[in-house]
């Protein structure tokens, strides 16, 4: 972190930064005009969806009951336990789940992404495809934009039910029933709370992919560069990913909630 706020690190952080938007632009062209390989999308998203999906469940189970602990003995004491599984339902399905898996995937595959096709580029293999008269964005960048976008959604969704289903289970150990706890998520949560997070994850996938890819396209250095461009790409995303967050959660929901009356009642 201190590189990248170097003078020197801060300039080069905003070279590739330049650069990754250049390279969205080229990603968004290539699937409007492009063919997609399918084949290797559909690597990709095994790489990214179920080699990530034991460590989401897991920390989205544990999340939710976190939150449910914080939560519920505050509730409690304000009379309010009733509303304990809704709050917990919003908070996962509009922010939490989202965020988290988008960090679980920057950390995990973001990474992998800007190790691997960083040492393709030290090594020259880039300059390959090249000769081979073919292009490192159709045959690199789209597979894995592709993956990020389909795949962080649907573990958002995966996480959202587990984390439910964590908070349940403490929940119950606060003496609140199982059936309070559903109808006050069915009484809270809507239709545009669920999608909220799966439209976020498509945001943050393309980031992370895009990224993961710029920071692995523009490595220098040999070995070295490689780590850096790893670290920084991973450094990157996570600070991306939280201000998409501020600025798709105030266009999404602004103003008092039916949650806000629910309380209120």
């Amino acid at each position: 972190m201190n590189r990248i706020l170097s003078s020197s690190g801060l300039w080069s952080w905003i070279q590739r930064s330049w650069a990754a938007i250049l390279l969205s632009g080229k990603a968004i062209f290539f699937l409007i005009t492009r063919k997609l390989d399918f084949s290797s999308s559909l690597e990709q998203m095994m790489a990214v969806g179920p080699a990530s999906l034991l460590i989401a469940l897991v920390t989205a189970s544990v999340i939710g009951m976190i939150f449910t602990i914080q939560v519920a003995r505050e509730f409690l004491q304000l009379g309010a336990g009733s509303a304990v599984g809704g709050i917990l339902a919003i908070a996962l399905a509009r922010e939490l789940c989202p965020v988290m898996m988008a960090v679980v995937v920057a950390g995990r595959v973001g990474s992998a992404f800007a190790a691997e096709i960083g040492t393709m580029k030290v090594t020259e293999q880039i300059d390959a495809l090249y000769m081979l008269n073919t292009d490192p964005i159709e045959y690199l960048v789209i597979p894995r934009l592709v993956a990020c976008c389909i795949m962080v959604p649907a573990l958002s969704i995966l996480a959202l039910f587990t984390g439910l289903t964590g908070g349940l289970i403490v929940a119950q150990m606060y003496g609140i029933a199982d059936t309070v706890y559903l109808d006050s998520i069915y009484n809270f949560l809507d239709v545009w709370d669920i999608l909220s997070g799966p439209i976020k994850g498509v945001v943050f996938g393309a980031l992370i992919a895009i990224i993961g890819c710029s920071w692995g396209l523009t490595t220098r250095g040999g070995a070295k560069g490689v780590g850096q461009s790893t670290t920084a790409a991973v450094v990157t995303s996570l600070l991306a990913i939280f201000v998409s967050d501020l600025f798709l959660s105030w266009l999404m929901f602004q103003g008092l909630g039916q949650g806000a009356t629910m309380i209120g009642q």
